[in-house]
């Protein structure tokens, strides 16, 4: 019997409790990742709270873990045991079907998520995912702060490699937070000129720091108006209703809003703002495995960072406290070694 040892939420919205697991027999194309660390996510608090109606209990949260391979299945490739990995939302697809074989495994109908799902995240000891979901880490990355890239990092970053974003693009980010600030991170490396737009008039000056250009009040509809047809992206981070036509009224001709917040109300599209520019309007979640070493690659060669806050893993519900408090600055991250 192979057992893990992880912070489990037995039922919606109730503390996370030690919990061990049996695992069972390590699968063919599986590899079996001892954690190191875990970034936490916010749609580890959705799960936990069932929000989206899709979680299993019990299960273990984490899903953006950080660790080194120490079982391999007789199938699995390409790794080797100690190798430093990354697993995040996906932990296996079917590597058959036509989204699998297109590159787009991310998009695969028959994926298991890394939590929730009758599957246990890394909030735990140790993490189990296919072969080609494990992504190896670069040399140089910086350990303690790569758990975050795995999710919301290639979240962000997902619409500059799908789209073909120039460098001489005007970007606009929507939500200085855990996605928004990496995405004001993202984009400024990427070349492009970056607008922040944040309710947090305490958050301009960090913004700043992260990379952007200018700081948009997301409250100030004057501040919104005066910027109209200038961006070619914006990519929306939060997860609240927001004033959406005058959002859309920001972008330029054919320039795009990309939404990557789950934002669980209806978005009202106003069919002449978009089809008299020729503007679109899109979403995506995670990314291809081939899509996150990518990120990673880009991560490290440029240095880009999350600013993260680090908690043992033993402190876990104390750190999803602090989530729910909304006082993360702006990733959290478990650390294994200290649970």
């Amino acid at each position: 019997m192979s057992t893990m040892k992880g912070w489990a939420v037995q039922e919606a919205g109730k503390p996370l409790v030690l919990s061990e697991f049996d695992l069972g027999p390590l699968g063919s194309e599986e590899v079996e990742v001892a954690v190191d660390y875990c970034g936490i996510c916010h749609s580890d608090l959705s799960m936990i709270e069932n929000q989206w109606g899709m979680s299993k209990f019990p299960f273990v949260p984490g899903h953006e873990v950080v660790g080194r391979v120490t079982a391999m299945g007789a199938n699995a490739k390409g790794l080797k045991i100690g190798q430093r990995v990354g697993i995040g939302w996906t932990a296996s697809t079917c590597m058959h079907c036509h989204q699998c074989l297109s590159g787009h495994q991310n998009l695969c109908a028959q994926s298991q998520a890394t939590i929730g799902g009758g599957h246990q995240g890394g909030f735990s000891d140790k993490v189990r995912a296919h072969w080609a979901w494990a992504i190896p880490l670069p040399d140089g990355i910086h350990l303690p702060s790569a758990g975050p890239l795995l999710c919301g990092g290639i979240t962000v970053l997902k619409p500059f490699l799908a789209y073909n974003v120039s460098p001489t693009a005007r970007v606009g980010v929507v939500g200085i937070g855990g996605l928004g600030h990496m995405a004001v991170k993202f984009a400024r490396a990427w070349g492009c000129e970056v607008t922040a737009f944040t309710s947090n008039a305490s958050k301009a000056d960090e913004a700043r720091s992260f990379g952007a250009h200018n700081v948009v009040s997301s409250r100030d509809a004057n501040a919104i108006a005066g910027i109209a047809g200038s961006l070619d992206l914006l990519l929306v981070t939060v997860n609240v209703p927001l004033d959406w036509n005058a959002l859309i009224g920001t972008l330029a001709p054919r320039g795009r809003m990309h939404v990557v917040g789950a934002v669980l109300e209806p978005i009202p599209v106003a069919a002449f703002s978009l089809i008299m520019t020729e503007r679109e309007v899109s979403g995506s979640p995670t990314g291809s495995p081939v899509d996150i070493a990518t990120l990673l690659d880009y991560a490290t060669r440029h240095d880009i960072r999350p600013q993260v806050e680090m908690f043992p893993m033993s402190e876990a519900n104390a750190a999803l406290k602090h989530l729910i408090d909304g006082k993360a600055r702006y990733r959290i991250v478990l650390e294994a070694q200290a649970a």
